[in-house]
């Protein structure tokens, strides 16, 4: 134990780990909001969101965790990926504030978008919650299935 008089050297500091990054997906309908629109406006506001596991889902999100937007409803495909720009917050288009939502910012755009079937075609993508739960709005990801997805699927680069 160190003495209080005594300082410790900054090499001698226990070491911190820093938090882990969260991989997180987010479906919206591209009629409401597209990715398109999310890079030429900068960012997004996911509103509209009830679903009382969505909500646990936006309640762990942190900023810099990163995040693949998906077109429901139309294309079901993965089409980019964003960060969390500002953690859970009530969804202003509600006026019940246990109802949350979260702001991000597009980082890149898929190549090509990533359909559902192709999803469901790749057998290390079988558990994904994706794949298992198909009407969740906001689900968690492994680093591995989203590094699958954004990276070994051919991600560009910058947006």
């Amino acid at each position: 134990m160190v003495a209080v008089s005594e300082t410790i050297k900054p090499d001698e500091r226990p070491a911190v780990k820093p938090a882990p990054r969260g991989y997180w997906l987010v479906k919206f309908a591209p009629f409401r909001t597209s990715w398109a629109e999310i890079v030429r406006h900068g960012s997004f506001t996911l509103r509209g969101v009830r679903s009382p596991a969505a909500r646990k889902h936006l309640l762990q999100m942190r900023t810099g965790d990163e995040v693949l937007f998906y077109h429901s409803q139309q294309e079901l495909a993965v089409v980019g990926v964003m960060t969390v720009t500002r953690e859970a917050y009530p969804d202003p288009t509600s006026a019940d504030p246990q109802w949350l939502t979260c702001d991000f910012a597009p980082l890149k755009t898929l190549a090509r978008p990533l359909s559902l079937d192709i999803i469901k075609a790749d057998s290390r993508l079988a558990l994904m919650a994706l794949v298992r739960q198909p009407r969740l709005a906001v689900m968690p990801v492994t680093e591995m299935e989203f590094k699958i997805i954004a990276e070994e699927m051919h991600a560009k680069s910058e947006t």
